[in-house]
């Protein structure tokens, strides 16, 4: 029993629900563990009576949790129930990010009178006290709270006994920036988007030439993307884009290099060097879009990375310089550990655990500053790179925007970092160590899974008044018209798996949801930007509630949405929730066509994958893809029969516009019958993840300028055109 109620106070579950009405207990190891990578020893009945004694004391002395959320509402931001049970005469400082501390004294309990405010708060008498149900209610004085500026603040507390306290005040809009209106847009991995121009993936300038034309010639609301986090350099490197170095700068590969106005003042005898750049790109190019090969992103880096280090010695005029020194201002010691850890990883490896001891635990020590000092060409190398990357994230968003679209670039978020990483260097305090981020088993996946991701510590985060988070977020933010935030149920609790264990023998910690929800809010409010929660697979009861009441999107794929409480029948259009971002596959699942085709099993049967006999999985396959196609036929909305691929492909994206969501999401491959899966979860060498172009309906290849040519394409986005097209789209 002490074990169970140390683990409840640090937020670690000892048993969890892998369905409904089925309870697993977790192994007492694991929670050892678990505590151990939070700083509690509980590996003995004496060491979790010490942690208890030590937990209970410093929970007496408490006045206020170590976070207290203040959600605005139509008069201003709302006292936080936290406040309710402080004594009468009890003072309240809040020390506010802009600068002028507020002061309260409470006059009986859930009620407070200001005592100093900035000078044009009214200095109105206090109501007397409120309740509800016999409880008082939190301070209810907007003369005085009403008046404090959203963002991360510091509150502190005084009782007339002396008693005192402090907490993070996160003071934060009730709700998240909703989608201007119903849009539709397109999503894809931009590495599988190559045009002519490409240096054999898709980059930065591509991205701004497919929102250009879809948004002005098709009424493209917004373009979802992968994420475009900064890599872990290898050979190979890791390919997929949801294992980062780092989360919080993007990755330099993704360069347009002929876009960086310094580019057009190279010398001639660099410029040669250059040309001869461009032509093995072209090669790159040409093997991936005509010869069946795959992107290789170290080929196109190892290219792009020498031409840019041919144009960096071209000074920078006056205002670009301006505009990078900023840019370092802002970004501040950030980007100077991501950079450090670029430029020692150049020298040392790619993983800093294999670093040299100096290097490893403290990226402030006084060996990492030696270090910097003696590689401050590389380190300034690095922080140009990113400065490069995100004016080109910008002016991505720039065009989108000035294309007509009222959402734009819709940036990802992936739900954690590699641990070898700049991020989890950088962090180190705020990364639990020996534990990895997963998932429990389920129906899908039987053994569950290990993403091989080290976790957040959210003691940690809460101690720091959540600044790793809100940097994140920033950075991210800071370009985006909207965020995906993959699996967004880590915001409330995350899988834990120690190492050297199944991830059977995981189990969930949890985090402070409130704060982090507020910190999502607030940031996403600073950059007028949405947020879709990609919320698909186990689901904690009333975390989609809570996610729609602070206005997170979800995330809802056609062929998941059934009555699964009744006859399992396809659910109806009308059922849909509407604040969702509503797709018919994601990067995760088989292509529209794949389904229909059944090409996903037999895929998956090549690759050994199923556990089933193969006519068992194909016929139940079918009959799954059968009651779709009658449903949609009895909509109407199969007019050309069952049988025309084409046909049925629209069909799906048809109902998808019957239902309410405010997004609609086509998965730009689908628009040219695209067959292959970009990801195929559960293998690693034996599918080509992540390395994949948009390819047609036979496996070719199709560039940026076919699609935009592409009769397939148009008849797909007919549809949409006379259903959800801004006023004023038009065609050419």
């Amino acid at each position: 029993m002490g074990l169970a109620r140390l683990a409840a106070l640090h937020g670690v579950a000892t048993s969890y629900q892998p369905s409904a009405h089925r309870t697993l207990q977790v192994p007492d190891d694991t929670v050892v563990a678990v505590l151990a990578a939070l700083g509690v020893d509980a590996r003995t009945p004496e060491a979790v009576r010490t942690a208890l004694e030590a937990h209970e004391a410093a929970a007496a002395r408490r006045l206020l949790p170590a976070t207290v959320v203040s959600w605005t509402g139509p008069d201003g931001p709302r006292p936080p129930p936290a406040l309710a049970g402080l004594p009468a005469g009890t003072r309240l400082r809040v020390e506010t990010e802009q600068g002028p501390a507020v002061e309260w004294e409470t006059l009986s309990p859930g009620v407070s009178s200001p005592v100093s405010a900035p000078d044009d708060a009214p200095r109105e008498e206090a109501p007397g006290p409120q309740t509800e149900d016999g409880v008082a209610s939190p301070p209810a004085v907007s003369e005085g709270w009403g008046q404090l500026p959203l963002g991360v603040h510091r509150l502190g507390v005084r009782t007339p006994e002396g008693a005192a306290d402090a907490a993070t005040l996160v003071v934060a809009p009730a709700r998240v920036p909703q989608p201007p209106g119903r849009t539709y847009g397109f999503m894809v991995q931009l590495y599988s988007l190559l045009s002519r121009r490409s240096w054999g993936m898709g980059d930065l300038g591509d991205l701004a030439e497919l929102a250009a034309w879809s948004g002005r010639s098709l009424g493209v609301g917004f373009v979802q993307i992968n994420p475009l986090h900064a890599a872990v350099p290898g050979t190979p490197t890791d390919p997929s884009p949801y294992r980062p170095s780092s989360r919080r700068f993007p990755d330099p590969v993704h360069l347009r290099v002929e876009d960086v106005p310094e580019y057009a003042h190279v010398p001639a005898a660099d410029r040669a060097r250059i040309d001869e750049l461009l032509e093995r790109a072209a090669t790159l190019r040409d093997g991936v879009l005509n010869k069946g090969e795959l992107i290789d992103r170290d080929a196109v880096w190892q290219l792009k990375k020498e031409a840019l280090e041919l144009v960096r010695p071209i000074p920078l005029g006056p205002g670009r310089r301006a505009a990078y020194c900023d840019f370092l201002a802002e970004q501040g010691t950030a980007l100077e550990d991501h950079a450090t850890w670029c430029a020692l990883a150049e020298v040392y490896g790619p993983d800093w655990h294999a670093w040299p001891a100096e290097l490893r635990d403290d990226p402030h020590s006084a060996a990492v500053e030696r270090a910097r000092n003696d590689l401050c060409d590389r380190v300034d190398l690095h922080c140009w790179l990113a400065w490069l990357t995100d004016s080109q994230l910008a002016a991505a968003q720039h065009t989108a925007r000035e294309a007509g679209m009222p959402v734009g670039i819709v940036h990802d978020l992936a739900v954690g970092v590699h641990p070898g990483g700049a991020d989890a260097w950088a962090q180190q305090s705020a990364y639990a160590r020996g534990m990895s981020v997963g998932a429990p088993p389920d129906a899908f996946n039987s053994l569950g899974q290990d993403w091989g991701l080290p976790p957040w510590r959210p003691d940690v985060l809460a101690a720091a008044a959540y600044a790793p988070f809100r940097g994140l977020l920033r950075g991210l933010l800071r370009n985006a018209g909207a965020l995906r935030i993959d699996h967004v149920m880590g915001l409330f609790r995350l899988w834990w798996v120690p190492e050297g264990r199944e991830p059977t023998q995981g189990t969930y910690v949890r985090y402070d949801a409130e704060a982090m929800l507020a910190v999502l809010a607030l940031e996403a409010h600073l950059a007028g930007a949405s947020v879709i929660g990609e919320d698909l697979g186990t689901v904690e009861p009333g975390v989609r509630d809570v996610l729609a009441e602070r206005g997170v999107s979800g995330t809802s794929v056609m062929w998941f949405e059934r009555d699964w409480t009744g006859t399992g029948e396809p659910l109806p259009p009308e059922g849909w929730r509407e604040h969702c971002l509503a797709t018919a596959t994601t990067h995760d699942l088989p292509s529209t066509a794949a389904r229909l085709t059944g090409e996903d099993v037999a895929l998956r049967h090549r690759l050994g994958l199923l556990t089933r006999p193969l006519e068992e999985e194909r016929a139940e396959a079918a009959v799954e893809v059968a009651a779709w196609l009658s449903y949609l036929a009895r909509l109407g909305l199969l007019p050309e029969g069952a049988g025309d691929e084409e046909g049925e492909i629209r069909a799906v994206y048809r109902f998808l516009l019957r239902t309410p969501a405010r997004m609609i999401g086509i998965w730009l491959p689908d628009a040219v019958g695209d067959r292959r899966p970009q990801n195929l979860p559960g293998t690693w060498d034996q599918y080509p993840n992540w390395r994949l172009p948009v390819a047609d309906a036979e496996g070719r290849p199709v560039t940026l300028e076919e699609l935009a040519a592409s009769p397939r394409l148009h008849d797909l986005i007919a549809a949409f055109r006379t259903r959800t097209a801004p006023p004023g789209a038009r065609s050419c």
